[in-house]
């Protein structure tokens, strides 16, 4: 039987679980899913999706099964965040349906129009990111920082780019893009990071 997971992330105490349970379990006997499983989560947006719920959510679900949201934006922190969420779910054929706007994501014609204007977004904030990084690089540069690889032994390539990687975490970049983008390997970006206190 596929399964029906409601995913509710709160941030403050204020915000009202049962409402948004009443709602979901109509969303679903309105599909007619059936029995829906919640995962609640009381954490702040800022923590990165893999780090939260949601992410073993959308590891453990397969081909048939369904997420149920109050509304998209208690995916992630950012817009670009979200997608990737999105993007995942949509490769391994994972429902999405929302309260909010009733948005759904699934064999519909709806939903391949929505793929393919998450795509699009997902590329335009990723070359705004790039933007906003280049500018931030070039006000360190006038400020007199010297940008590029220190020299000597020991060094990884990924510290010429300090700088950048920062910018791109703290934009919403995933390790994965950021590893792919220096030609590195996340597990080889994760020791780098850790190794200069860059989370």
């Amino acid at each position: 039987m596929p399964k029906n997971i409601a995913y509710l992330r709160v941030s403050t105490l204020e915000q009202n679980i049962e409402k948004n349970k009443s709602e979901i379990l109509l969303l679903a006997n309105d599909k007619s899913l059936g029995r829906v499983e919640f995962v609640e989560e009381k954490i702040s947006g800022n923590i990165h999706w893999r780090k939260r719920k949601i992410g073993d959510i959308i590891e453990s679900l397969q081909k048939g099964d369904t997420i149920l949201l109050n509304e998209f934006s208690r995916l992630g922190r950012s817009m670009l965040e979200c997608m990737e969420i999105i993007s995942i779910a949509t490769q391994k054929e994972i429902n999405i349906y929302t309260v909010k706007g009733n948005w759904q994501l699934d064999n519909t014609i709806q939903s391949k129009v929505m793929a393919m204007v998450f795509s699009m977004v997902s590329e335009i904030e990723r070359d705004l990111i790039s933007k906003r990084t280049k500018e931030a690089l070039q006000t360190k540069k006038a400020s007199g920082v010297t940008l590029g690889r220190p020299k000597g032994p020991g060094k990884s390539k990924l510290d010429a780019h300090r700088v950048e990687i920062e910018a791109l975490l703290k934009n919403g970049s995933t390790k994965k893009f950021i590893a792919a983008r220096y030609s590195s390997t996340p597990a080889n970006l994760h020791n780098w990071l850790k190794k200069n206190n860059c989370y």
